[in-house]
């Protein structure tokens, strides 16, 4: 099938779409993962960092970064012919905080995206949604120079509840954010069936 059409002689079928966010830290590679899995050209907020922005921009283990997300990054994954993901790109610096509330208005579930060499920034997003009960997923994104960790060690680092899953994966390639993103799925429904036990026990 191609998207919005269905092939002569078959109904066209009407695909559930489903909103991810994608968070984590400054310089995480949040905009690099939207466009590695994105089929839309993805629509991009970034601006370039000015020595105004020095002061508050910490570029520390960044510092070949030389443009930031603003607003936000927007994508989009048709995963099966009956299951499109938009996914959202939050911006990492504080001062662009009050856009997460409005980018996770009805959002199924988040990939957290983490960086061992900087673990600490990701430690808002998981708070963030741990406060708010929104299922989500932390993203190890292995760069070619960062120590490489086993997910428990992450997971103990963070500390995360056991049931929150931690993947390694690489946000430049597409098979490995698609798994990422199925996780995130996956997460969300299991957390949505247990809520539904439990209100009926």
């Amino acid at each position: 099938m191609i998207f919005g059409r269905s092939e002569r002689g078959k109904p066209p079928v009407e695909p559930v779409t489903l909103k991810i966010l994608v968070a984590g830290g400054f310089g995480v590679g949040k905009t690099t993962l939207v466009g590695a899995v994105s089929e839309i050209k993805p629509l991009r907020t970034e601006e370039l960092l000015t020595e105004a922005g020095r002061p508050v921009d910490d570029t520390s283990g960044v510092e070949g970064k030389h443009t930031t997300t603003v607003a936000m990054d927007f994508g989009r994954i048709t995963l099966r012919e009956d299951l499109v993901l938009y996914l959202f790109g939050t911006p990492g610096q504080d001062r662009f905080w009050f856009l997460w509330d409005e980018l996770a208005t009805g959002s199924l579930g988040a990939v957290v995206l983490a960086d061992t060499r900087r673990l600490e920034d990701c430690f808002a997003a998981v708070d963030y949604f741990e406060r708010r009960s929104i299922p989500f997923v932390v993203g190890v994104n292995c760069f070619e120079d960062a120590a490489r960790y086993p997910a428990d060690t992450v997971r103990q680092a963070l500390d995360l509840d056991p049931d929150v899953p931690v993947v390694l994966c690489d946000a430049r390639d597409r098979e490995s954010v698609k798994e990422v993103l199925i996780g995130v799925v996956q997460h969300a429904m299991a957390s949505a069936s247990d809520r539904r036990q439990a209100l009926t026990t």
